[in-house]
């Protein structure tokens, strides 16, 4: 290899729609040192994370699949790699590592492996999980080096497999477009909310592991107690038009606005006044981190990163998974009072400046970068 040549890095996801794990890989594509490095990303969807960085000028393909462990797609990944002189993989999730370690290992190609949420959650069936696992012990032990973005997700690691060696990188934001002087452009007026309301925003995919159900349960309850309560959900996924039904059968759909996906994501958050992530599971939830670099109080559940992302009672609420009485108390708690937000918001920022921001997180993914790529050269130079 040229020593004047970049290192050639390919970002590999599932999925082309923008949740977390998109929003990481178009953050860490755009501040990655481009006189050291040359992201190249692959997805096997289309979506408008492809669009985007077709728009940023960065070399994006889509490989078709939609299943793991798909050996229809091996020979295109191969040829992919092949073409455009892939020096390293980094696989962002479970799904998109069961297609690239099949291709990479025959090119002898490194492979990092971020863990943005183990796929083996709580809530499987036993079989499945079993499954899971088992997948996942075989992904990390033929990784080059695997990144669990919250210490959280390395003990559940260490503590399924028994031996699981990784590097906790967390999540970071983009602090130029997340930051508590961004323009709401309007959105709060758009959508109809006036300066008494008291904005709840949900913000996410509409799956099971943000269950959006819940949300709605507990912001209804909370809703009877509190008429100045508004629920803001944005965002598109398979249990969106069970929310819609749910919605119609409480009556409040009033007091609910639905909007499908938005790239204006740091002007939602403006239009909003508490950030509400019910998850299941999570990593180290990117939305809850741009939420707090704006500037919003926030509530969540306890599980996994993001119990490490902020604290509980100076930033915002930790409440139960899957609790719909404690989630709207916390709800209603800081809707009647308005010192507690400003408060919470505050200390959110504060945190969000300290620990989450997207440029130290870049540096040490590029550090990981650099040290695994001189590590394979000098393999390969020993045994050639």
């Amino acid at each position: 290899m040229s020593a004047n040549r970049r290192i050639k890095v390919l970002e590999t996801i599932h999925q082309g729609k923008v949740g977390g794990g998109e929003r990481h890989i178009l953050d860490l594509v755009a501040h990655l040192d481009k006189s050291r490095f040359a992201p190249v990303v692959l997805s096997f969807t289309d979506g408008p994370m492809v669009d985007t960085l077709q728009q940023m000028g960065i070399p994006v393909h889509v490989i078709p699949s939609t299943r793991p462990f798909d050996f229809r797609v091996w020979k295109s990944i191969r040829k992919l790699m092949q073409d455009e002189e892939i020096d390293l993989v980094h696989v962002h999730g479970t799904r998109a590592n069961t297609n690239m370690l099949p291709a990479t290992r025959k090119l002898g190609i490194p492979v990092i492996y971020t863990v943005h949420g183990w796929s083996f959650h709580h809530g499987l069936p036993y079989p499945i999980h079993k499954a899971r696992v088992m997948i996942e012990k075989w992904i990390t032990r033929r990784t080059g080096l695997n990144i669990t973005v919250s210490a959280s997700n390395r003990q559940t690691g260490i503590r399924a497999f028994g031996r699981f060696k990784s590097v906790v990188i967390r999540n970071g934001v983009n602090m130029q477009q997340f930051h508590p002087e961004v323009s709401d452009h309007g959105l709060r007026a758009h959508y109809g909310f006036t300066e008494q309301d008291i904005v709840v925003g949900f913000i996410v995919r509409m799956t099971i592991q943000k269950d959006p159900l819940g949300m709605i349960r507990a912001f209804a309850a909370a809703h009877q107690l509190y008429p100045q309560l508004k629920l803001l959900m944005i965002g598109e996924g398979p249990l969106k038009s069970a929310a819609v039904q749910l919605i119609s059968e409480l009556g409040i759909g009033g007091a609910v606005v639905l909007d499908g996906f938005r790239s204006d994501v740091p002007g939602v958050l403006q239009a909003i006044d508490i950030y509400c992530l019910p998850s299941l599971w999570e990593g180290y939830p990117i939305g809850l981190l741009e939420a707090m670099a704006v500037g919003k109080p926030v509530i969540a559940s306890d599980v996994d990163g993001t119990r490490e992302a902020f604290d509980h009672e100076v930033s915002g609420l930790l409440v139960p998974a899957k609790h719909t009485a404690a989630l709207c108390t916390a709800i209603c708690r800081m809707a009647a009072d308005g010192n507690l937000r400003q408060r919470f918001a505050a200390a959110a920022l504060e945190r969000a400046r300290a620990d989450h921001n997207i440029t130290t997180m870049t540096l040490k993914v590029e550090e990981v970068y650099n040290n695994l790529f001189v590590q394979h050269e000098m393999t390969k130079a020993t045994n050639s």
